[in-house]
């Protein structure tokens, strides 16, 4: 009986949670005219692929390619700055380190609703409104949560590698790339993924500092698409369907690293 109902728990609790993203998919394959006369989850008869070439054939490739790219520059600058950081902060030693660390986690506790307008300030002092610089510039650093997160695998490597290489002649810079980098690729490789996905999906920032097509990501596409007295909601889905199924097959593919990033910011 307890196990009938943990299964039946567990499968009430998956159904709620597919249950948004089947309708995201049976919607985008309907018309206008199917969507009103039909039940939301029952698909189109027959289903048309008319709101996805309508997407597909205008603008929307060039927003995807642009979310491409921010998505890759802020992981690789994620994954260098944020790595030179955490060994920083793990292994060196130097006046205030814990107190600068621990006021730099702090951070994490703000609201990004509350930096949003200092940080368009800055950006419009230094002239970089709707162009790539500010759309990278507050986050290609590195974040509080990746030094957090790197820090604590850092931590946990063994004190004697380090020391071996001093004795062998070694740097900071040679331990790091040499010694402790190779060891570290789950960690990279967690964070790797939560960078991808956080910055496929960040829609605040790029709404606020970003005007214009050249520059506009996938996510303020699709809230452009709402703008307007009739909505349509068969192609608000399509567009909703084409940015899912890339953060759907990272998921499939590396949810591993995923829920390897829990275990890791538990690390002591």
């Amino acid at each position: 009986m307890k196990r009938f109902l943990l299964y039946a728990t567990l499968v009430v609790g998956s159904v709620i949670s597919v249950f948004p993203y089947l309708l995201v998919v049976l919607t985008a394959f309907k018309s206008q005219t199917q969507l009103h006369t039909t039940k939301p989850w029952l698909p189109g008869n027959p289903p048309t692929t008319e709101n996805l070439s309508t997407l597909l054939g205008g603008d929307f490739p060039a927003y995807i390619l642009n979310t491409l790219l921010m998505t890759a520059a802020l992981t690789i600058g994620q994954l260098v700055f944020t790595t030179f950081a955490a060994y920083a902060f793990a292994r060196l030693r130097f006046p205030g380190r814990d107190l600068l660390f621990w006021v730099f986690v702090a951070t994490m506790m703000v609201p990004v609703a509350v930096t949003v307008i200092p940080l368009f300030l800055i950006m419009r002092e230094f002239g970089l409104i709707n162009t790539w610089g500010g759309l990278l510039a507050p986050y290609i650093l590195g974040t509080p949560y990746g030094i957090f997160l790197m820090r604590q695998f850092f931590r946990g490597l063994p004190a004697g590698l380090e020391e071996a290489a001093r004795i062998d002649g070694a740097g900071p810079m040679t331990i790091l790339v040499r010694v402790l980098l190779p060891l570290c690729k789950p960690a990279l490789g967690t964070l790797s993924i939560i960078t991808v996905i956080s910055s496929w999906n960040s829609f605040l920032w790029p709404l606020i500092i970003t005007s214009g097509d050249e520059s506009k990501v996938i996510t303020v596409a699709l809230a452009a698409l709402k703008v307007g007295i009739g909505v349509d909601y068969t192609k608000i889905m399509s567009g909703g369907l084409i940015a899912l199924v890339p953060m759907v097959l990272i998921f499939i593919f590396f949810q591993r690293y995923i829920v390897r990033s829990v275990v890791l910011t538990g690390l002591k």
